[in-house]
């Protein structure tokens, strides 16, 4: 009869499923973030906010179209309505799955191209708080990732990811909460030399966006519609919020080139 029980009981006994990997996590993280649909179109509005509360507005369209699948090449374009001192204004990544992006600003007031270098990356997209490579996201490899536990963020289950750059950038390791069911960032903390938080993300809206598939069939994709970048040393801190957001729209591979730096296509950024 011992033995009897015991075999019920190793039956009946749930079998384990292989834990996911870190990896595996941030690379669905990237898929949803910086991959979802084919192409994306969205008009943006970004406010910064200084520790007095004092605020500035940026108004840019943002275009981006994958070019080989799920982590594979991708490009960024993007231009700014207003204010008045970058109205006019462009900007574009090339992103690559396995070396630095080349990325290009065109100012208006120089009438000039300027290539951004991979070591300016880190530095602050338009005066937010928010860096350029932020905007486009950073290549899987460039960072070790390890998963330190699983944990509820509010009423959401997530992964919690910690990711150590393999070369020195402006920050030692960023701790990400990933939504496990939608894989979105729903927030992260950046650490600076002296291991404190320096910079946080949080995503303040989700909402699902009703596209084509490739079959004609309805999908809605999840997307973060807005989002917050803080400085906790200044007391700074930009706002992001998604006015409009399509995707799938088809946009054409030649927006993204260089001579549309300086006459971008009415067509498409507006």
């Amino acid at each position: 009869m011992k033995r009897y029980l015991i075999i019920m009981l190793l039956v009946l006994m749930p079998i384990p499923t292989l834990a996911i990997t870190a990896e595996e996590v941030v690379k669905n993280y990237y898929a949803a973030f910086y991959y979802a649909g084919s192409d994306l179109k969205a008009h943006v509005i970004m406010k910064l906010v200084n520790k007095e509360g004092k605020e500035r507005i940026r108004e840019l369209t943002m275009l981006r179209k994958n070019f080989g699948g799920e982590g594979g090449e991708q490009k960024y374009f993007i231009y700014f309505f207003q204010p008045a001192d970058v109205r006019n204004m462009t900007f574009m990544v090339y992103k690559y799955p396995a070396r630095n992006s080349d990325r290009w600003l065109y100012i208006p007031a120089l009438d000039m191209i300027r290539q951004i270098a991979a070591t300016d990356a880190r530095s602050s997209f338009v005066g937010s708080d928010f860096t350029y490579e932020d905007v486009s996201g950073r290549n899987l490899t460039a960072d070790t990732h390890r998963l330190l536990r699983e944990e509820k963020l509010g009423d959401r289950d997530c992964y919690v990811i910690e990711s150590v750059p393999n070369e020195p950038i402006d920050y030692i390791r960023r701790i990400s909460w990933i939504d496990k069911n939608n894989y979105l960032p729903l927030k992260e903390e950046y650490y600076d030399v002296q291991n404190e938080v320096y910079r946080l993300f949080t995503a303040d809206k989700i909402e699902e966006v009703l596209v084509t598939g490739k079959g004609q069939e309805q999908i809605k994709i999840p997307t973060i519609t807005r989002r917050t970048m803080k400085n906790l040393k200044s007391g700074h801190r930009t706002e992001v919020a998604f006015i409009t957001v399509d995707y799938n729209l088809g946009l054409k591979d030649d927006i993204f080139t260089e001579r549309y730096l300086r006459n971008p296509p009415n067509e498409a950024i507006k």
